[in-house]
């Protein structure tokens, strides 16, 4: 699927792309300064071996750079360097372990996405309780119907951005969402608070 992501940066993080393409060092810098911890947020979804996820966060900016004048200069910075790097990761991890089946669904089972509470900003018990029960739930879920709930609630993309990030059709990405908030809901027999306590995980 080829990468057509429409810009919802803002202006600064646009203006420091196409300084960035233009081979302004400076930029590039910024570029890996702003995006560096988010991108390490998500690529530690699959990986728990945080060398590897930082290894690859760099390769991907030096191939960025390596590769600056055929980039395009109309994306979406974040959602691209995002589908970018769960790419690289793929293909990294099919070369660490060549003799595993990494094709198709197979592919992403060798991938864990965990969530995390993050509790020293949680006052009150029955919030971490809540929070607790709601990773919980999160963790049970199949692989990519957690990708998709952390992409649209965690990092806020919308789902033309989540089918191309994750190399799905855009109504696949709706019936994942729709299936996972159905399980979580079924669950939980009240109305989902994922709205409420999404901020309290990393």
């Amino acid at each position: 699927m080829k990468l057509s992501f429409h810009r919802t940066d803002a202006p600064d993080d646009n203006s420091i792309w196409q300084r960035f393409i233009e081979g302004d060092v400076n930029a590039f810098e910024q570029l890996m300064s702003i995006h560096f911890q988010g991108l390490f947020h998500y690529g530690s979804k699959f990986s728990r071996d945080r060398e590897f996820v930082k290894d690859a966060i760099q390769d991907l900016f030096l191939i960025l750079w390596e590769k600056r004048q055929n980039l395009g200069r109309d994306v979406a910075v974040k959602p691209y360097l995002m589908a970018s790097l769960r790419r690289l990761m793929h293909r990294s991890q099919s070369a660490r372990f060549p003799m595993l089946d990494i094709s198709g669904d197979s592919r992403e089972a060798n991938f864990e996405i965990a969530f995390s509470v993050e509790q020293d900003y949680i006052e009150h018990e029955s919030t971490i309780a809540l929070a607790s029960k709601l990773k919980h739930l999160l963790d049970q879920l199949p692989t990519r119907q957690k990708e998709v709930i952390y992409l649209k609630f965690f990092q806020e993309m919308d789902r033309s951005q989540i089918s191309e990030i994750m190399d799905i059709s855009p109504q696949t990405v709706s019936n994942l969402l729709q299936i996972a908030i159905k399980q979580l809901k079924n669950y939980w027999g009240v109305t989902l608070p994922i709205f409420f306590l999404m901020h309290l995980f990393i």
